[in-house]
């Protein structure tokens, strides 16, 4: 099944991109933390602006932030965010891109603090860099 553009994204989309129940982005839609979608009803959409919104909270609550705090960080308070502890018993979910047989980019993508289309811009850069080592060592 092909990746959803982040161009529309159903709710299901979103959630799904961002790791999340449904219920969990429509509470904090509800609560002003998230944009509402574009559109009404069953044609509303999400795009890339609520994904990183979405990813943003998600990476704050993950750092031990309360939704209270997370709503005053939005609303322009100082973010002095602390990085998310790890520890014995700490889970995440970590992201393997495969540049090449025997090369693979990993990334555990809250804590990388890149959105999806820059960790896309990350991978096409390091595989093009990847071919072109490749090329100039042909060719020597």
């Amino acid at each position: 099944m092909p990746a959803p553009s982040t161009n529309r994204l159903s709710l299901t989309d979103l959630a799904g991109l961002a790791e999340l129940p449904p219920r969990t982005i429509r509470f904090w839609i509800d609560q002003g933390l998230v944009p509402r979608p574009e559109g009404v009803r069953r044609g509303a959409w999400y795009t890339a602006e609520h994904l990183d919104a979405v990813l943003t909270i998600r990476r704050w609550q993950q750092a031990g932030l309360s939704l209270e705090r997370i709503g005053e960080l939005l609303a322009g308070a100082p973010a002095d965010v602390p990085p998310r502890p790890r520890g014995p018993g700490t889970l995440e979910v970590w992201s393997h891109a495969v540049v090449a047989d025997g090369i693979e980019l990993t990334i555990e993508p809250s804590r990388a603090g890149l959105s999806p289309e820059q960790l896309r811009a990350l991978f096409r850069g390091v595989t093009a860099l990847y071919e072109e080592i490749r090329e100039n060592d042909d060719n020597d």
